[in-house]
């Protein structure tokens, strides 16, 4: 299985180790816990804002007429011809 070295600071190194006898766990599990839970989390921010960009675009027109001062100005507005 591939492993990854990750510096810490000496203060961080303590409060890990601090955290993993406070969890009865060890530092690894506790890292490796960490970074999965991260790892789920910027997935499901990802899947979230996928979501909203297909809900938004599906009603982009109601949004419009709801919010019409939210809307871009037209291309060929504020220009002198």
């Amino acid at each position: 299985m591939p492993a990854l070295n990750v510096e810490f600071s000496d203060r961080e190194l303590e409060d890990l180790r601090q955290i993993a006898k406070e969890r009865g766990t060890s530092m690894k599990a506790l890292v490796r816990e960490a970074a999965a839970a991260d790892i789920a989390r910027h997935r499901a921010l990802q899947e979230g804002a996928e979501a909203f960009r297909r809900f938004f675009s599906t009603h982009a027109d109601e949004f419009a007429a709801a919010f019409p001062d939210d809307e871009p100005p037209a291309k060929s507005e504020g220009r002198a011809a």
